[in-house]
């Protein structure tokens, strides 16, 4: 036997109608969502780029693993999935179709031999009193029937649930439409973050690409708050923001609460609180060891200062009043970090009302300065990431479906109920599309109950 040749359209065709292709495809994109997990999206972080090899940059960079979602071929796999899918539907689709739209409404032969469920009864009645009373009962206990005579008999055939054989295309539909949200998410989003100081605005935020997106209007930080628990642990940080409109504060949008998991939603674009950090200037003295010379020192936020003996300093955490940590003493407090000129580092903790414990705990450290903490003046930023995704709403849809088409495929069953009435014989045959072992004892319930009605209404 001779295969006939094949036109490369049809090769084609088959080609995108194939399981093998579906099945590569989704572990290819299993695989690769794997890897967009692991490695850091977006600009990678000074501290990841140390942990690889430039080398391992490079490639990284060129497959594009460091924005993988966005990448070509990741694009590209989605894009062969959504064919594949459109494919293998118009493939099946009209097989399908044929058995809702045109279902055999006759017991023949050849149907009743392919039947698992089946039962004969034998009755006197005349066949058209049969046929009303059968055609009654399905109407009553299981679906309206379809009656017509042939080879010189009756048949009766009634079903329920044809659709649900449409049931695996919703699913299709629904992966479609899923993978049209993230593309449209893809080519129209975006995702970003920015840093906002108490009491300023910004209009706008650098995307995971490194470039700025204007957002079109502004997002002032009103104050950023934190609680921590006992240990010192952040509990909860909270930052207050207003939505700015040509510089006024927008209404319903002023003054919002913003806690993780717990965003601020505007025109499309989400602000997820992500993190904080210290913004205002904190103020110091600083002396030589002998206890001479007092220079005046002030600290930005989280940057560092350099002081006179080359060693450098910055701020880890500050308080207006140390007693809940350090009981027995009160007043501000600052604990810094110092980094020496020959290398290594140390922290510890400086006092406003206390600079004879600064220069007995300085003595006590050998040849470091002398610090006195004189206050600061206390600002905080909130660290909001941004994120834009216009094909959110598609995706809903999309998951919205799938859940219905996946219930639909694995617990609604298309269930179909023949009978003839031929020869003093009634010919019960019944069929359901996926478990067929509980659908046999509804029909047998069922033959049970019509073998009952037929005796109860012999005249």
């Amino acid at each position: 036997m001779t295969t006939p040749n094949r036109t490369f359209m049809q090769s084609l065709w088959d080609f995108f109608c194939s399981l093998k292709l579906t099945m590569f495809l989704l572990i290819s994109l299993a695989i690769t969502s794997i890897i967009g997990t692991i490695i850091p999206q977006g600009t990678p972080a000074p501290e990841y780029l140390a942990t690889i090899s430039v080398t391992k940059v490079k490639l990284y960079k060129a497959l594009g693993f460091f924005d993988m979602y966005h990448s070509w071929w990741y694009i590209l796999l989605l894009y062969l999935l959504t064919v594949n899918l459109i494919a293998c539907s118009i493939k099946r689709l009209p097989h399908i179709w044929k058995i809702i739209s045109q279902p055999t409404t006759t017991l023949d032969g050849t149907l009743e031999r392919s039947l698992t469920s089946k039962a004969s009864i034998t009755s006197k009645e005349q066949p058209e009193m049969l046929k009303e009373k059968i055609a009654a009962f399905l109407r009553s206990e299981f679906a309206e029937p379809v009656v017509t005579e042939s080879e010189g008999g009756w048949h009766l055939f009634a079903e329920k649930n044809s659709w649900c054989r449409l049931s695996v295309y919703i699913v299709h539909l629904s992966i479609i439409i899923i993978f049209i949200g993230a593309i449209i998410g893809s080519l129209f989003g975006y995702k970003g973050f920015v840093n906002i100081v108490e009491g300023q605005s910004v209009s706008n935020v650098m995307s995971r690409s490194g470039k700025p997106v204007d957002l079109g209007f502004s997002v002032r930080c009103e104050k950023f708050s934190k609680t921590t628990y006992p240990n010192g642990a952040p509990k909860e940080f909270k930052s207050i923001l207003t939505v700015l409109e040509n510089g006024k504060p927008v209404p319903d949008f002023t003054n919002v609460r913003v806690i993780v998991n717990d965003p601020l939603s505007y025109k499309g674009i989400t602000f997820y609180q992500s993190s904080y950090g210290n913004a205002g200037d904190y103020f110091f003295t600083v002396s030589d060891p002998s206890g001479s010379r007092d220079i005046p020192v002030t600290v930005s936020g989280n940057a560092s200062v350099t002081l006179p003996d080359g060693s450098s300093m910055h701020v880890l955490e500050a308080t207006e009043d140390v007693s809940p940590f350090v009981p027995g003493l009160a007043g501000p407090a600052a604990q810094v970090e110092l980094h020496g000129a020959a290398g290594g580092g140390q922290s510890f903790v400086v006092y406003a009302n206390y600079p004879d414990l600064n220069v007995q705990y300085a003595k006590a450290r050998q040849g470091t300065p002398i610090i006195h903490y004189k206050g600061a003046q206390q600002k905080m930023y909130t660290g909001l990431q941004v994120a834009k995704d216009p094909g959110v709403w598609v995706v809903w849809l999309g998951c919205a479906l799938m859940v219905l088409g996946v219930y639909a495929a694995f617990f609604i069953s298309h269930r179909r109920i023949w009978v003839r009435i031929q020869h003093g014989t009634i010919t019960v045959g019944g069929n359901a599309s996926k478990n067929q072992g509980a659908f046999q004892g509804t029909f047998e319930n069922l033959v049970e109950l019509l073998k009952t009605r037929l005796t109860k209404e012999k005249p």
